[in-house]
């Protein structure tokens, strides 16, 4: 017999890690581009103009891999906060000096760190930020 498997919203963050691992990729770009704007989308994204984004969200071509894992941890971030926030108090957390960070902004962190070393405390501050205060 089968065990069905039921995702719940039970725990603050899990609908956001949900959709930042399993949506496809365009419309994932889709939704930060709207939460967060496509100048931030696209420095985060590694790429000078905004054109580069349209064309993820078109399918029409996709950034190299780090690129797009920097990408799904800013959407996984940006969802959790947008649960508890609007999107212009978003994009002022993803743009400012955290302290949480060392004084750096989370989004400078994901642009220039090591996805996997800089997305744990990215989302950690967002956390803290989001259900703490």
């Amino acid at each position: 017999m089968a065990t069905a498997v039921t995702l719940s919203d039970q725990r603050p963050g899990l609908r956001a890690w949900e959709d930042s691992v399993g949506l496809p990729f365009g419309e994932l770009v889709s939704r930060l581009r709207d939460i967060l704007g496509v100048r931030l989308v696209a420095y985060m994204g590694g790429v000078k103009s905004t054109r580069p984004v349209s064309e993820w969200v078109a399918g029409q071509a996709r950034p190299g891999e780090v690129e797009r894992e920097r990408l799904q941890h800013a959407y996984h971030a940006a969802a959790l906060l947008r649960q508890r926030y609007d999107a212009a108090t978003v994009q002022s957390w993803f743009k400012g000096l955290n302290p949480s960070l060392g004084d750096v902004a989370p989004a400078q962190m994901l642009a220039d760190g090591a996805p996997l070393v800089v997305a744990g405390e990215v989302l950690a501050a967002a956390k803290s930020f989001a259900y703490v205060g």
